[in-house]
């Protein structure tokens, strides 16, 4: 058994996810921060930004990816609920351009917000009205430590 791990607990997370994590989590807020400057600065967004666009996108769809850890519960959990938000703004910027840059800010308001709440939130399941702990993403310790606090 894994010295960091108890008979009764879930399994450590490895160091691998761990640093996928904090790597995916650092381009996807980089290409997010490129985006939305060049939505507010550039003179032509529409011909300079896709490249960064499409960045942007796939280190979100990886991190979502490592985030649920391959249980659906994420889904509905407020967690992955705010990253379904996220992505139903951001699917409305190119019909509603000329807003662009307030949904872009509206998104990443919501994503400092949402990674932000205290874990009994950000696992909190619509579903069954509960915490719910799927095993994978950083603060389960935080739920575990809300819980019996």
């Amino acid at each position: 058994m894994n010295p960091a791990q108890s008979a009764d607990s879930a399994p450590a997370r490895w160091p691998i996810q761990r640093w996928s994590n904090i790597a995916l989590r650092t381009a996807h807020i980089a290409t997010m921060a490129l985006l939305v400057g060049g939505h507010a600065f550039a003179p032509d967004p529409k011909g300079q930004l896709p490249p960064v666009l499409w960045a942007c996108v796939v280190t979100g769809v990886l991190l979502a990816a490592l985030e649920t850890g391959g249980s659906l519960v994420w889904l509905h959990q407020l967690r992955g609920l705010a990253t379904l938000a996220k992505l139903g703004l951001i699917a409305l910027v190119p019909l509603l351009w000329p807003w662009r840059l307030s949904i872009l800010l509206a998104v990443v308001i919501l994503a400092c917000v949402s990674s932000h709440m205290p874990a009994r939130l950000r696992y909190y399941s619509v579903v069954y009205r509960r915490v719910i702990e799927c095993g994978q993403g950083p603060g389960l310790a935080e739920v575990d430590d809300e819980a019996g606090s």
